[in-house]
């Protein structure tokens, strides 16, 4: 009975030790593959079919410093430069999201106007009835990096006003700028707001060098 007990518990000893190697192999390789190659498969691809991507879709000036992503909004404050979309986060893309307010919401109602307000002050020229709802509300992110082209077009008096440039030619970077719909059927016309500035920069070097 004994050698029989004995036998047995070698058995399970055995039985047990294969099957811990046997565990231990399996994490081994699922670590080398789903930890190591895959990541830097995955990551040298991107790098070689779509660097500018992999690395954050970065914008750089005509002296090659980033000035920023094409993916992430920023908070234009010069009046001379177009604006972008209100942001509840002032572009912080560490704490991205926005209040889920209805319309009715009295909070969202007296942001909103608070930036007619301030369109009203900053834009004498065109009425506040022409302003375009993208440039009081929020995105679902607060990060969002585009306008509308007509919320770019309604700060052209403006910008034409103090910097000297003619309403034509700020209609035509207008135009430059603006994005098609993607594959052209998905959202809407769009500008990205960084790009458009970088190019006003530019125009208003040229006029003042």
């Amino acid at each position: 009975m004994t050698q029989d007990t004995d036998t047995k518990s070698d058995s399970l000893l055995v039985f047990t030790g294969s099957t811990l190697w046997a565990a231990l192999r399996f994490s081994l390789i699922l670590i080398l593959l789903c930890g190591i190659i895959y990541p830097l498969a995955s990551t040298g691809l991107a790098q070689l079919l779509f660097p500018s991507q992999a690395n954050g879709s970065l914008v750089k000036d005509d002296e090659g410093i980033i000035v920023g992503s094409e993916l992430i909004g920023q908070s234009f404050t010069d009046p001379k430069l177009f604006q972008g979309r209100v942001s509840s986060i002032d572009y912080n893309a560490d704490a991205s999201g926005s209040n889920n307010y209805a319309p009715s919401y009295p909070e969202l109602i007296e942001r909103m106007q608070e930036s007619a307000n301030s369109w009203t002050a900053n834009n004498p020229e065109v009425p506040v009835g022409s302003l375009p709802v993208d440039l009081i509300t929020n995105s679902g992110s607060g990060l969002d990096p585009h306008i509308s082209p007509k919320s770019a077009a309604v700060q052209i008096p403006r910008i034409s006003s103090l910097t000297g440039l003619p309403e034509a030619e700020l209609q035509a970077l207008v135009g430059d700028a603006t994005e098609g719909r993607d594959w052209g059927v998905f959202g809407e016309p769009r500008i990205n707001v960084l790009k458009l500035n970088l190019a006003l920069q530019q125009k208003i070097a040229e006029l003042n060098p």
